[in-house]
């Protein structure tokens, strides 16, 4: 219903088992490490549990496409069996016949002839058990039976154990034990991390055809909070969120509609807390705040009539004589005090150029400092109020790229039909300088409400910033209080398919990576023949100051940070909008 809303050729969030969405986190891959490892070694058993949702199954599957061709595999997804029913399943899994109505000894016989002929013939046999924790006691003995057949060397058949946390517990009974002692390998998959959660999201979303990010930081931490880090949960989450950013025609999905979609999918439990703990803290507050001003006031009031209470300390004395002289000399009124105790803003105001008239700038020096602050200021606030919609800052940035935004398209739609692409990024003040490139910044007010603004330019520590119809040079002190921590620019992506480069790339690939990381660290390249290991350590340094994963391996991720920076096409921070 939405996949061309947002530029997907699939659903990227189905809780089916789609080995294309397939993503392996560094959890995953420790988790699989250890299977091959267990079913590398002598003895039967291998252990891995985990979580509902925390994708056992996956790693499973998998496993199973990294076997040799020479292992013949049984795989059991409804362990609630008997003993004679487990091993007939085994027994049709391999293609093993028994006849009618068979006894235990029966099939055993039969997979013990099967185990020995394949054996024989250089063929390895695995048994793989899901949702293990169902199983009897029984049934687990049985299995252990079977694993008794033997070879000086090598178990004839090794069994993989694959079930929630409950699994360790039924493995510690004491009629069990000589099972345990035969596990050879085990490992318990933890939940993705929020960093693994954010590299999940864009994975799913790319192999469903968006290359630009979908989801705000905020949105991220949201999703690792309601979901735990499970997969299937943040499956459920993206899915629901999808549908309300579709409903309301917006993009970026934000932290709000994700907490909706929470509310949704998981309840209204957190809600149901609030609307009772709320009211409760707020006339707590009150009834401290009403208190604590009362006393400061009868205290003030009792200095500055000369009447100290005998009991104050002389520090505090001095303090509140302080206090009351102040009082007694200035009493702005609450709109001047909030004005004046706003964020740091530069005294420039630069009205919005137009063909006919230049750029003005206001000094602060040419008018009192008093009315200079509170003209700025207010200005500021205007500027904010005007800025609650991206879609306004996202009408700067393509004004300074030369272009406008499609009536009835997103912004990253609107960009990819006129030859260009959204790029979403996570960061700070020095990330945003650093990648030199004018974007559209997301911000937070006194208040905690969002809003937008378009970064045009750079000088030293201020930025000039379109906020609304207005142009207006802010500190760096006053962006970095406000600046939430992502960001999102344009850019012309190159025309050539970015394919991995790793240590089975080609040597022109290698050379290639070299080109690019000595450019960006503004060295001489070296001639490359192979991926050797200073060029893998400059590859994880670009990546770890880039906040990527620094795995030695050039993904789509570091592909494209690094051809940002190789890119000459478009404006740039420190070429455009110089102040006049």
């Amino acid at each position: 219903m939405y996949k061309a809303f947002y530029g997907l050729s699939d659903n990227p969030f189905s809780i089916a088992p789609n080995p294309h969405y397939l993503f392996l986190s560094d959890r995953h891959r420790e988790a699989l490490a250890h299977l091959t490892y267990g079913l590398g070694e002598t003895g039967g058993f291998v252990l891995l549990t985990g979580e509902v949702g925390t994708g056992k199954t996956t790693v499973s599957r998998c496993l199973l496409g990294q076997l040799p061709e020479n292992t013949d595999t049984a795989f059991i997804l409804n362990p609630s069996l008997t003993q004679l029913e487990l091993l007939a399943t085994l027994c049709d899994e391999l293609g093993i016949r028994y006849g009618e109505n068979p006894t235990l000894k029966t099939l055993t016989d039969r997979l013990s002839q099967f185990l020995l002929a394949n054996h024989e013939k250089g063929r390895n046999t695995v048994l793989i058990i899901d949702e293990a924790q169902h199983l009897r006691p029984e049934v687990l003995e049985q299995l252990r039976l079977l694993t008794n057949l033997e070879t000086d060397t090598k178990k004839l058949l090794q069994v993989i154990l694959i079930g929630q946390p409950e699994l360790q517990m039924l493995l510690k009974r004491q009629e069990l034990r000589q099972l345990a002692q035969r596990i050879t390998a085990r490992y318990h998959l933890l939940p993705l991390s929020e960093a693994d959660i954010s590299l999940y999201i864009l994975h799913r979303l790319q192999v469903a055809g968006r290359f630009e990010p979908l989801f705000t930081r905020k949105a991220i931490k949201v999703i690792h909070k309601y979901s735990g880090g499970i997969p299937r949960l943040i499956n459920l989450l993206c899915e629901r969120a999808l549908m309300a950013g579709y409903a309301q025609s917006r993009v970026p999905i934000d932290q709000h509609m994700v907490k909706q979609a929470a509310v949704e999918v998981l309840g209204e439990v957190e809600q149901k807390q609030h609307k009772y703990l709320w009211p409760s803290a707020m006339a707590l507050s009150l009834m401290l705040a009403f208190g604590i001003s009362y006393a400061l006031l009868s205290q003030q009031g009792s200095v500055a009539s000369g009447n100290v209470p005998n009991n104050l300390p002389a520090s505090a004395v001095d303090a509140l004589t302080a206090q009351a002289s102040a009082a007694q000399s200035a009493t702005p009124s609450a709109a001047e005090s909030s004005l004046q105790s706003a964020a740091p803003l530069s005294l420039q105001y630069l009205a919005p150029a137009t063909a006919n008239s230049p750029t003005v700038a206001v000094d602060a020096s040419a008018t009192p400092v008093s009315m200079a602050v509170d003209a700025s200021q207010r200005l500021l606030l205007e500027a904010i109020n005007q800025s609650r919609d991206i879609s306004t800052a996202f009408a700067g940035l393509f004004g300074v790229w030369g272009k406008v935004p499609f009536k009835g398209l997103t912004a990253c739609q609107s960009a990819v039909e006129q030859g260009l692409a959204c790029y979403q990024q996570q960061g700070n003040w020095m990330s945003l300088t650093r990648l030199n490139y004018p974007a559209v910044v997301y911000l937070v007010d006194a208040h905690h409400q969002d809003f937008y603004g378009a970064v045009l330019a750079v000088d030293n520590d201020q930025l000039l910033m379109q906020l609304g119809e207005q142009q207006l040079w802010v500190e760096r002190s006053w962006f970095n209080q406000h600046f939430s921590g992502t960001f999102e620019i344009l850019w012309q992506a190159p025309k050539f398919p970015m394919q991995e480069i790793s240590q089975k790339s080609s040597p022109s690939q290698w050379q290639w990576l070299e080109n690019a990381l000595a450019k960006v660290s503004h060295r001489s390249a070296r001639r490359v023949s192979q991926f050797d290991l200073k060029l893998e350590n400059d590859l994880k340094n670009f990546q770890r100051q880039h906040g990527l994963k620094a795995d030695g391996i050039a993904g789509n991720q570091t592909l494209v940070r690094l051809n940002l920076y190789l890119s000459e096409q478009g404006p740039r921070l420190t070429d455009n909008g110089v102040r006049g």
